[in-house]
């Protein structure tokens, strides 16, 4: 599978996520697929219980806004927000691509922090 066809796959697949649409947003995964939370220590093995746990996630979010994909190959990461619950997650997919579909997912979930104001004479704050 090129490039082409990897990152219109996953244009699809995060366009889905972010409408809601659980049978498309699964097209992409193998049904053997494995997604790992390393934060909560969770796998989940089968597009079946992937889709399935998803569909029945208790507090559906809000928002959605993928802010850049990289990949090259089979790897591919997404950096995106999740607004839910009021809170935006900052999020890391790490996909990896066998035979055109995704065999493996990990995926990272961070909550924002408050900027110290020690280091403000060298960052920069988005408008």
């Amino acid at each position: 599978m090129q490039a082409h066809d990897i990152r219109t796959a996953l244009d699809r697949h995060w366009a889905a996520s972010a409408a809601g649409d659980l049978v498309a947003e699964h097209e992409i995964y193998h049904d053997d697929a494995v997604c790992e939370y390393p934060q909560s220590g969770e796998i989940i093995r089968g597009r079946h219980n992937l889709q399935a746990l998803r569909g029945h996630h208790p507090g559906k979010p809000a928002g959605f806004a993928v802010r850049r994909i990289v990949g090259e190959g089979q790897l591919w990461v997404t950096e995106y927000a999740i607004a839910y619950q009021g809170n935006m997650a900052h999020t890391v997919s790490i996909m990896e691509f066998k035979d055109g579909k995704v065999a493996h997912e990990t995926q990272y979930f961070a909550d924002p922090f408050a900027a110290p104001a020690w280091r403000s004479q060298w960052v920069e704050r988005p408008a």
